[in-house]
């Protein structure tokens, strides 16, 4: 437990605002330098390019002045003789009773994808219209520096009277499957424990109006593969009546889904829980979803979205269309990616669809699953002080008061904080916001959203500075 604020705080509110502001062209400078940065975990990229990222966002943490040791790690890969991507691990002991502060996010970005599809090239920072075009410029570069730049501010003003304890971890593997970090936390649990641990890897509800996620849906994402034949065979000889691989493939997964285009699984749960209005024009506007094409699902947008399951195919291995022929394909590999309600375990969600797509395999389809990668959901206590701190930042930060906030994406590891760190009260913030387009092309910032989010965390380390436990 810890006391209420001492009456006189040892950062004053308005000098910390003062030093936020005077820092935002500085580190929207460093943003611009590290989204240059092709920091990629797949292994099919260049890796040097991560080594490179975290070369330079541990000097961005030695030059605030903050840290007793600034190290980049790694950790072994469970199951695996390799270990994983670089990460940033910043400690500074805390002074005269005060609280320790764990500040996260990753510099590890999504691939570019369909270069075509981006309006300018999607590693050369790019400013228009009041937002910050790039790769990671939003996820999760933006959260790095929404870091740096509030511990930059609360070094200038309160000096030598800083006594917060504060643990950077900035990961290079988030992208990836985070597949090294529990033994990351296991290996430097001691360096690493908080009393409170802000994750800056989510969103708001809008550009101007900041959120508390508190909510977040599970992932259960795997490999299938379809096979019905024992080799290709001529379409004309054969087909009508050997089933080819597609047809098995595209037959199987319509199962998943109902005529509304809801999940259609037994065993996948759904959170009961009020959600606020959200009008389908604003759905349209945030998704790209164009007129004459309907939502699917039932129930408020919002609880198809934070509350319940969804089940989308985002990859298939079959033959191109510049190569296609006349040919009944053996099999087909598709990547399903399902997001498990808040509440339900991964693995329980997991077991449910395998099962429902064994039973449904039509024509006697061999079926094989491979690639399984699964992570739990979360839910926010509300109760503790922190959450109120935060509250009340965001508030004077961007100067409207915030929501709470359900997201349908996923944070597996953060069941992974809470197991290694019971004790630790969980904020989850963001700089994104619903235009930011994170995995997409044109991926972007809006400017005024990070200023607010920087303003907002600089207050927030101020005030718990004052605290004591």
């Amino acid at each position: 437990m810890t006391s209420e604020p001492t009456v006189d705080q040892t950062v004053p509110d308005q000098r910390l605002l003062e030093a936020a502001e005077s820092g935002i062209p500085a580190a929207l400078a460093d943003l611009g330098r590290l989204v240059r940065i092709q920091g990629i975990a797949w292994p099919a990229f260049d890796q040097e390019q991560l080594q490179l990222s975290a070369r330079a966002i541990a000097d961005l943490a030695e030059g605030t002045g903050v840290f007793d040791e600034v190290r980049i790690l790694t950790a072994p890969i469970p199951g695996t003789d390799e270990h994983g991507q670089p990460a940033i691990l910043a400690t500074r002991a805390a002074r005269n009773g005060r609280p320790t502060v764990m500040l996260y996010a990753h510099h590890d970005v999504q691939p570019p994808g369909d270069e075509a599809l981006w309006e300018t090239p999607p590693f050369e920072p790019t400013v228009r219209d009041g937002r910050l075009y790039g790769r990671g410029a939003a996820d999760d570069k933006a959260g790095v520096m929404a870091h740096i730049a509030s511990l930059r501010a609360l070094r200038e003003v309160a000096g030598d009277d800083l006594d917060l304890g504060i643990v950077l971890f900035i990961e290079g593997e988030e992208e990836f499957g985070s597949r090294s970090f529990g033994s990351f936390l296991a290996e430097n649990a001691e360096a690493m424990r908080s009393d409170v641990i802000v994750v800056a890897d989510s969103g708001n509800w809008d550009s101007e109006t900041p959120a508390v996620t508190v909510s977040l849906r599970g992932n259960a994402k795997f490999h299938l593969t379809v096979r019905t034949l024992a080799h290709a065979s001529h379409s004309g000889m054969f087909g009508g009546a050997v089933p080819d691989a597609m047809l098995a493939t595209i037959k199987l997964l319509s199962t998943l889904w109902d005529d509304q285009g809801a999940v259609a699984v037994e065993g996948l749960a759904a959170r009961e829980a009020e959600t606020p209005d959200y009008a389908e024009t604003t759905l349209r506007d945030e998704a790209g979803l164009p007129e004459g094409v309907s939502p699917i699902g039932e129930g408020t947008i919002l609880s198809r979205i934070w509350n319940k399951p969804s089940i989308t195919v985002t990859g298939i291995d079959f033959t191109s269309v510049e190569a296609a022929s006349n040919t009944l394909s053996p099999e087909v590999t598709v990547v399903v990616s399902a997001r498990v309600a808040p509440g339900q375990d991964a693995t329980e969600a997991y077991a449910a669809i395998e099962s429902h797509l064994r039973a449904h395999a039509p024509f006697g389809a061999e079926l094989t699953f491979s690639e399984t990668d699964l992570g739990d959901g979360f839910l926010v206590d509300t109760s503790g002080w922190a959450v109120a701190d935060a509250r009340a930042a965001m508030r004077d930060g961007y100067g409207k008061d915030p929501v709470d906030l359900g997201i349908g994406g996923s944070i597996p590891f953060i069941s992974d904080l809470v197991r290694q760190f019971p004790g630790a009260q969980i904020l989850v913030t963001g700089v994104e916001d619903p235009h930011s387009r994170a995995h997409s092309p044109n991926e972007s910032l809006h400017l005024e959203t990070f200023r607010n989010a920087v303003r907002s965390e600089a207050l927030l380390l101020g005030r718990i500075n004052a605290r004591s436990l």
